[in-house]
Order: structure tokens, then sequence, then C-alpha cells
């Protein structure tokens, strides 16, 4: 009887030691995973203020970029406006035309066809040219030559017979001409005639406005009379 009870003491003990290490283990447990948890939630808080951080600096810096490309595009825009000034200014001075000459002929071309030849103007960058419609009469093909001296073919667009004025265009981009007001010519101004005389190209004659607002044979009160040599082409 006494060996019994020894071994109920000893059987009770063990139970009980095996309940506390299963407790403490599951302390254990427990505070490993919290730990982990804890810790995977400040990684998470702090990727999240990196992110934000980082987008904010990224919007920060996307926003000065902008604000410097439009000064950029402003400044070229006055130094632009500058040289222009500069040109007129030279010329109104009485200087050459030399700086107006070089600026404008760039967007002058010649037209030839399996008619004729005249001159035209490129009017658009995307390659809008006017000239005049007698230049085309009867054409079925027409070739445009550049001041670089390039052959495009011309696709013929339309056309106003009473203002004797066509509209070709061809492929590319290119650089156009800079127009202004017509009302605001005064007689007496200097004027420049760029075009192919005679089959010259690029041909340079000067003189000054002899008159404004004359009818043509259109009966048109739309037409600026110069002494500027002009000769057929």
């Amino acid at each position: 009887m006494p060996l019994k009870k020894h071994h109920k003491i000893i059987i009770g003990s063990f139970s009980s030691f095996v309940l506390i290490f299963m407790v403490v283990s599951s302390i254990l447990i427990y505070s490993i995973l919290l730990k982990q948890s804890v810790d995977y939630n400040n990684l998470n808080n702090k990727i999240s203020g990196l992110k934000t951080d980082t987008q904010s600096k990224i919007n920060d810096l996307t926003t000065t970029l902008l604000q410097t490309e439009q000064e950029l595009n402003s400044l070229g825009s006055q130094i632009g406006s500058l040289d222009s000034e500069l040109i007129l200014l030279k010329a109104s001075a009485g200087e050459d035309f030399s700086g107006i000459v070089e600026e404008a002929i760039q967007s002058v071309v010649t037209i030839r066809t399996d008619i004729s030849q005249g001159t035209g103007f490129i009017l658009t960058d995307e390659g809008y040219i006017i000239t005049n419609a007698h230049v085309l009469i009867d054409a079925t093909q027409i070739q445009i030559i550049t001041y670089n001296q390039g052959t495009i073919s011309a696709d013929f667009i339309g056309y106003n017979g009473e203002l004797d004025l066509a509209l070709l265009k061809i492929s590319g981009n290119y650089d156009s001409i800079q127009l202004d007001d017509s009302d605001d010519v005064q007689v007496g101004e200097k004027v420049i005639a760029i075009g192919n005389p005679l089959g010259l190209q690029f041909s340079v004659s000067q003189g000054i406005v002899s008159a404004v607002h004359r009818e043509g044979i259109n009966e048109l009160t739309a037409y600026i009379q110069t002494d500027a040599a002009l000769n057929p082409g």
C-alpha cells in the first residue's frame, strides 16, 4: 500500500509539471507572436510613412520642374521677341536687310509645275503653302523646292480665283513665315520682295511702300503698292 501511494504522488507531480510547462509555453508563444505583430505593424507604419514622404517629395519635384519649364519657355519667347525687335530696329535705322532676309527666306519656296513656276511661302509649320492661283493653271504636277534645296511633291488643297490665291500642302514640319496685320502698313515704310523672278531662285529686291488700299483688277481695295522690283516668277 505505501508503494502505490508513492506512485500516485509521482504521477500527480508529473501531471502538474506538464500543465505548468504548457501554460508557460503558451505564454511564451503568445509573447513571441505579440512581439512579431507589433514589429510588423511598426514596419508597416514606417513603410507607409516613407511612401507618403516619397510621394510628397515627388510632387514637390514635379511642381518645381513644371515651374522651371514654364520659366524657360517664357525666357525663350522673350529672347525670340528681342531678336525680332533687334532685326526690325536695325532695318528701321537704315542698316541692311540681311537679318530679316535670313529669317524670312527660310519660309520661301519655289513652286514648279509641268507648265510654269512661281513663288510661295510656308504658312504653317505643318507644311501648308500659299501661292498665286495663276501659277497652277492647267498644271498636272506640282513640286516644291525649299530653301535648303529639298524637292517635295505637293498636294493641291484649294484656291480663290477672285483673290488669285491657292493653298498647297507638303508633308513634314517646317519653319513658317511670321505674318503681321497689313492694316498696320504705312506709306513710306521699307519693304523687301523675295521670290524667283525669271527662274532666279530666292532673289531679293527692296523698296518702299508707295500706297496702301489700292484697287486691283478684281475691284478690291486690298492691295499694297510698292516700288520694289517685282518680275514674273
